[in-house]
């Protein structure tokens, strides 16, 4: 085989092995607004490609045209300008751009965040703090919480209210779809919703120090009698989260196996945001 040919396939085969990666992600979506993510993606990139593919056969064209053995190539060293050429030049860039922005748009809105999913189903409240390097989630209905494990039903919104207790962060589980930062002293509104049972995989999406490539989460959609039962069993045993038991999370440690607390001290997420419990040591400080 020659060596461009050999380039050639090596590169083909690195385009679809990253493509199958994003297949077991936003391309195969597990709830509605990530459903909605890929319709965007797949329109955004059928706009773009309106115009790339064009481009692409017609730079072949002309340099088959104009080879050395064309005889019929005529060569025109006066030939400086075009109307229709530079109509075509600029009016289909022009509508690319137009395309995509009205997406954009559109999408901005109807997918913020912070917009509630239409369902008859109450919304399941999960308050996330993100720790150095682990993950806090406090169900405030429930009154329990968990460490580096989501327990969500199916088919029921869920409202994330998110903050840090350190760095900036940022929360994702790609098959549900959006990401939200999460900051110190702040609060961000996150609606997801998952529909289909299984175990997807949340991770954070910003560099957070030497912990980050361990700071991901397992979240398992299960049926409402599913998750009433695991609730029933987190509440039977292990720890209170108070603040002294807080405070022990605030310890930067990565690599943190999951586990639950049966008990949360009220108004403990509300005490974190306002910065009445002390920050996390940071990622300087890490042990």
């Amino acid at each position: 085989m020659r060596p461009h040919r050999v380039g050639s396939t090596l590169i083909v085969l690195a385009t679809l092995g990253t493509l199958g990666g994003c297949a077991g992600s936003f391309l195969q979506p597990a709830g509605p607004v990530s459903r909605a993510e890929r319709i965007i993606f797949l329109d955004s990139l059928a706009i773009m490609l309106a115009i790339v593919v064009p481009v692409i056969i017609a730079t072949l064209a002309v340099a088959w045209w104009f080879r050395a053995g064309n005889a019929r190539a005529h060569y025109r060293p006066d030939w400086s300008y075009s109307g229709r050429i530079e109509l075509v030049v600029w009016s289909i860039p022009a509508l690319v751009i137009f395309f995509l922005g009205g997406i954009a748009w559109i999408s901005a809105h109807d997918l913020d965040p912070a917009q509630p999913l239409a369902s008859k189903a109450q919304p399941l409240e999960v308050d996330v703090v993100s720790l150095d390097w682990k993950w806090l989630f406090i169900y405030p209905q429930q009154h329990i919480a968990s460490v580096n494990r989501l327990v969500v039903p199916v088919g029921v919104p869920l409202r994330f209210h998110m903050t840090s207790a350190t760095v900036w962060n940022v929360l994702w589980i790609p098959r549900l779809g959006s990401m939200l930062y999460c900051m110190y002293g702040m609060v961000g509104t996150l609606n997801l919703q998952a529909d289909t049972p299984g175990t997807y995989h949340g991770q954070s999406a910003m560099i957070s120090g030497d912990g980050f490539a361990s700071m991901h989460f397992n979240t398992d959609a299960v049926t409402p009698g599913q998750f009433d039962a695991w609730v029933g069993g987190v509440r039977s045993t292990g720890p209170v989260l108070d603040e002294a038991a807080y405070r022990a999370l605030l310890q930067p440690r990565a690599s943190v196996a999951p586990y639950t607390y049966r008990a949360v001290a009220p108004g403990l997420f509300s005490a974190i945001v306002l910065q009445k419990l002390p920050p996390g040591a940071g990622p300087a400080h890490s042990g």
